[in-house]
């Protein structure tokens, strides 16, 4: 297959390969799906009795256990991952991704975790497509494209919406919108749509109804857009505020986890909404049916809240979509609640339209993809009539969080670590560029202890101008011998046979290693005015890395960035 495979030009190549990964992500979101259906199922039959708050402690517990110990892989939501994987590593992701943490969400959401099964399930597909890319031998930028269908094909599948995949894939985790990647990520999309709809009927989430929309009601589209984005600011601050108390607390992290699922156990006794997806909350809200007032609107909003910052926070596997799927549409309800009973004169569209938008504004917000937000709504709802409210209040909420948020969920655990590369940047390029393929080792090591007249005879020899110097024992690396420093002794008869190269070299050099971010380098090089760098490792000398090399291998880069 290899063979027929590579007779083919590259775009037929990951049309190809875009086929395959749609079909094998689309089959590993089926059994998540189906999965959470069972579970959760043969555990509403004990929901009713007095211990079922510890339900989600246990879950998030096992998860935790699973992962760090069993598939011995991270929790969280796993998309800045995948992220990472892209920008920074030639998409490459570990085989056990592709499971481990379908299992891990599997455990914390059908136990009643609040959380949801898409980011999971994003990062299982995107490590389908990148071990299926290695499988095929493709290079790093070919990887990447496959990286990008597998999670475009997740959440396709997972949604039975195959534009969402697409446009969340380019949008908020590859960043860019070249031909190269639209096409088979597009394809990738609608394949695993139609086996997820083969395997599972072609259903909406949600069904929706006919709306009258008047000016008033586009008009509070720009409230519900402003509370839209405050709600989603402060998820995000308190999702990491959470995130970083857990990580301080003692203990293993199977034990954090298990304390933030006791939390929302209890939440769960009082407030039975919070747990779980939460999708029959979404449901309630769009057929009109949630009877209960302003107040209870609100603190069923707000414990929703708390109780994903507390799931994720403290350790649970799970996504971000689904609650914020509900917080949006609890966001909706509570505004059209208020617009209710403030101006009851009016005939408001009802809770399902601003339930609607407020799930668009909320989804947009936390992830600033406010195209993600725009498509996801009207797919799983089939609520085309919406369009124009759906974008307004999208545009509106991303652009309000952006300014007090400038980064999404997703990329805040990035650039926390210093790992954001975007793309088409310097910084993207730089990263592409291998340490190891950009280093010069035909250099003349030299001794300490050698003459002058010696080190003149290496020179004939040598195009260079820098000498390491090592030592002839341990052969650490002591320091560097510049041509340029020691010219005008080197024809000196006199100071040939008396002078020794540890007299003239240099011993504080700014060296790098391997390890080194080549943005830092580049840092070194404007910091001394050096065109040249020892690289070291464990005190050993191993190259040298030269500005002019750097610059050679970027414009190569630029060049094939430039072609795709």
């Amino acid at each position: 297959m290899l063979r027929y495979l590579n007779k083919l030009n590259e775009r037929l190549q990951l049309i190809f390969i875009a086929v395959v990964v749609g079909i094998f992500a689309a089959m590993a979101s089926v059994a998540l799906n189906r999965g959470l259906v069972m579970v959760f199922e043969w555990l509403s039959h004990f929901r009713s009795h007095w211990y079922a708050f510890v339900f989600p402690a246990l879950g998030a517990a096992l998860s935790s256990i699973f992962l760090h110990y069993v598939a011995k892989d991270y929790g969280g939501h796993g998309v800045p991952e995948v992220i990472y994987s892209i920008s920074r590593r030639g998409g490459l992701l570990r085989l056990r991704s592709s499971y481990s943490r379908l299992v891990a969400c599997l455990l914390t959401i059908a136990s009643g975790g609040s959380a949801g099964p898409e980011a999971p399930v994003v990062i299982s597909g995107a490590s389908i497509g990148s071990n299926i890319g290695t499988f095929f031998r493709l290079k790093d930028r070919q990887r990447i494209v496959t990286v990008g269908c597998g999670a475009a094909a997740a959440i396709a599948a997972i949604f039975n919406a195959p534009v969402t995949g697409i446009v969340f894939t380019l949008e908020a985790i590859v960043g860019e919108w070249s031909p190269t990647h639209l096409i088979p990520v597009s394809i990738a999309s609608v394949v695993a749509t139609e086996v997820s709809r083969i395997m599972q009927g072609n259903q909406i989430p949600f069904e929706s109804r006919l709306f009258h929309i008047s000016y008033w009601d586009l008009a509070a589209c720009i409230g519900l857009a402003v509370l839209a984005a405050l709600v989603s600011i402060i998820l995000m601050r308190l999702l990491r505020h959470l995130s970083g108390s857990f990580k301080h607390l003692p203990g293993l992290p199977w034990m954090r986890a298990a304390v933030g699922g006791i939390i929302v156990g209890l939440m769960g006794l009082i407030l039975p909404q919070v747990l779980g997806e939460g999708y029959e909350v979404i449901r309630t809200i769009i057929e009109e049916e949630f009877s209960s007032g302003i107040l209870l609107a609100g603190v069923i909003l707000a414990a929703k809240m708390a109780a994903t910052a507390f799931t994720i926070g403290s350790g649970g596997s799970g996504g971000l979509f689904a609650p914020c799927l509900v917080v949006g549409s609890l966001t909706g309800l509570f505004f059209h609640q208020i617009l209710a009973t403030a101006l009851p004169a009016v005939n408001w569209a009802g809770q399902s339209y601003f339930g609607l938008l407020g799930m668009a504004g909320v989804i947009s917000g936390v992830l600033q993809a406010p195209m993600t937000g725009v498509f996801l709504v009207v797919e799983i709802t089939g609520s085309y009539q919406v369009l124009l409210s759906v974008v307004l209040v999208a545009v509106i909420s991303v652009t309000v969080s952006q300014f007090f948020e400038p980064s999404s969920v997703y990329h805040q655990e990035l650039i926390a670590r210093g790992e954001l590369v975007k793309p088409r940047t310097d910084r993207h390029i730089l990263s592409n560029l291998n340490m190891v393929e950009i280093l010069e080792t035909d250099c003349h090591v030299v001794r300490p202890a050698m003459r002058l007249k010696q080190l003149v005879d290496i020179v004939q020899r040598s195009h260079r101008n820098y000498f390491p110097v090592e030592d002839p024992d341990s052969g650490d690396f002591l320091g560097m011998v510049y041509l340029d420093d020691i010219r005008s002794y080197l024809f000196d008869p006199y100071l040939q046979d008396t002078v020794l190269v540890e007299q003239v070299m240099e011993r504080n050099i700014e060296s790098v290693s391997l390890d080194e971010d080549l943005e830092r380098v580049f840092e070194i090089f404007d910091r001394t005015g050096a065109w040249s760098l020892p690289v070291v490792q464990d005190g050993k000398f191993l190259g040298l890395i030269s500005k002019a090399t750097i610059l050679d291998h970027y414009r190569k880069e630029l060049l094939v960035n430039e072609d795709t």
